[in-house]
């Protein structure tokens, strides 16, 4: 399928590649300097294994959202000797510059901001077509597109084979799922088992977005999981530091009001969920003054939420009270169509979740009469005909903070993408040891140790020295029980602390009264 830019006439290809602009590239460069700066962790790996090159020709297909974090990952792998192949994971997040940047100088890349379904969906099946002679070894996956598109690839040649019938494009009334089984469609016409070769050649995929996890565990649940995969979502790092310090706390009030110049003070806002993205949202929105609502299905976050003094609701009951609703879970359909036309004027509509699923925007886009009207590239307003009310709906439903802005600073996110890199290392060192089967594994917690005690000693003094990090004899998997999860096992620990000392009170006490009373 012949690939174009239908918006922008001066895309280029550079080689390969597929990029916006390449004379970007200097400005790009520019950026991915101050961002190494603050990714200490990321920096150090790439700098101990570069002189043994420990993925010398590897290939690696890598759909990330393009910023400087992730343009500091993907040069860190190419310096470790790997072949990359990059494209993006949501239409609106990349950076141009960033993006023109790498084209340039080190991996191939089929990316540029503001694509049409059509436009990202290609992308995403020229990063994972490497030729007839080869293909990629090791996938790094942020949202499970590219995952997805190779699991629907050998199910549609099965099917072809079998019955000799092509994806039904009818089935699905969504665009974007359209344009991946068109993708899929035309590749049948030309080789009948595309998906089939890419797949047998895959020793594993790495995982770190909710939505793409939750779809790993699916495919293992029902036996149609392809290859090894590692999730490095749910390690603790990623939970402390680019979750519940970053992920919300310092982007979402700055992205809201950049995005459409609203006052939060004052106004009602929904969180929807309150697991760890939800509870730093929570918690900012507070701190700009804002009525907080929480809306959650999990009895023991609802718990959570009530305990720090928030209102725990459901959705039905004030979808016409609130000024703003902000999605943070894992979960999809969380606000529907029939819920947006009960929605008071001027309300805004905000993900800062992991996928665009969570807001209907299908049901919107094709409700009887309604009106898109674009203010800007992240910001829409859709306007009732029936009502005469307006919703701002903000970049299209996908996750806002990387839309509407750059996500979490590079230093928090060094952790994550640090553990992407150690986790690729960790499967491609054992893809012959047996040590992997084709299951779902989380993160191992020695290796999260590792790269939490390489941050540490960034931070002017070799603390990792001091606390004495020891690597376990065996993994633990997973690396968060639920006593963690949920915080309960430092309550525990705290509790415990507390009674001890109570009971060594009363017990001094109750001598002093013994022998002061003889």
């Amino acid at each position: 399928m012949a690939h174009r830019f239908i918006r922008n006439r001066s895309s280029v290809r550079h080689g390969e590649s597929i990029v916006k602009d390449l004379s970007l590239a200097d400005s790009g460069r520019r950026k991915l300097k101050r961002a190494e700066v603050k990714m200490p962790g990321l920096m150090a790996v790439r700098t101990l294994s570069v002189p043994s090159k420990p993925l010398k020709d590897v290939n690696i297909t890598c759909s990330l959202n393009i910023t400087t974090h992730t343009g500091v990952l993907v040069e860190a792998l190419t310096a470790l000797g790997a072949n990359v192949r990059l494209c993006s994971s949501n239409i609106s997040s990349t950076d141009d510059h960033v993006a023109a940047a790498i084209a340039r100088d080190s991996a191939i890349v089929f990316a540029r901001d503001g694509q049409t379904p059509e436009q990202y969906w290609s992308c995403t099946a020229r990063a994972v077509d490497w030729g007839l002679s080869t293909g990629p070894h090791l996938i790094l996956d942020h949202g499970g597109d590219l995952t997805m598109l190779i699991y629907k690839g050998v199910e549609a040649e099965k099917e072809f084979a079998s019955k000799g019938t092509f994806p039904d494009l009818g089935s699905t009334n969504d665009v974007a799922s359209k344009a991946m089984l068109t993708i899929i469609s035309e590749s049948l016409k030309s080789d009948p088992m595309k998906y089939h070769k890419i797949k047998d050649g895959i020793v594993g995929v790495t995982m770190e977005n909710t939505t793409g996890a939750n779809m790993l565990l699916q495919m293992q649940n029902s036996g149609t999981l392809l290859f090894t995969a590692i999730s490095v979502r749910e390690f603790v790092s990623n939970i402390m530091f680019a979750n519940n310090l970053t992920g919300g706390c310092q982007s979402l009030p700055d992205d809201l009001m950049d995005a459409t110049d609203v006052m939060i003070a004052g106004k009602v806002v929904v969180v929807l969920g309150y697991g760890d993205t939800g509870k730093a949202c929570a918690a900012a929105l507070k701190q700009a003054r804002a009525v907080v609502i929480v809306a959650e299905i999990d009895p023991v976050f609802s718990h959570q939420a009530t305990i720090d003094g928030i209102q725990v609701q459901l959705l039905k009951d004030v979808v016409s009270m609130a000024d703003i609703f902000v999605t943070t879970t894992g979960y999809n359909d969380m606000i529907m169509v029939e819920d947006m036309r009960k929605m008071k004027n001027d309300a805004i509509l905000c993900n800062i979740g992991s996928s665009v699923i969570h807001i209907d925007m299908v049901g919107l886009e094709t409700f009887p009469g309604v009106k898109k009207f674009t203010t800007s590239p992240i910001t829409d307003r859709w306007v009732f005909t029936d009502t005469g009310r307006v919703i701002i709906v903000l970049a299209e439903g996908r996750p806002m903070n990387l839309s509407c802005a750059t996500g979490p600073p590079s230093f928090a996110i060094s952790t994550s993408l640090t553990n992407q890199v150690i986790a690729l290392l960790e499967l491609w060192n054992e893809r012959s040891s047996g040590k992997y089967e084709k299951k779902v594994y989380e993160f191992p917690e020695h290796l999260e140790e590792e790269v939490a005690a390489l941050h540490l000693e960034t931070l002017g003094e070799d603390q990792a020295d001091q606390i004495c990090v020891q690597v376990p004899e065996e993994d633990h998997l997973p690396v968060q029980s639920a006593y963690d999860r949920y915080g309960v096992g430092q309550c525990l620990n705290v509790c415990g602390i507390v009674i001890s000392f109570l009971t060594l009170i009363l017990a001094v006490v109750g001598l002093v009264l013994r022998f002061g009373g003889e």
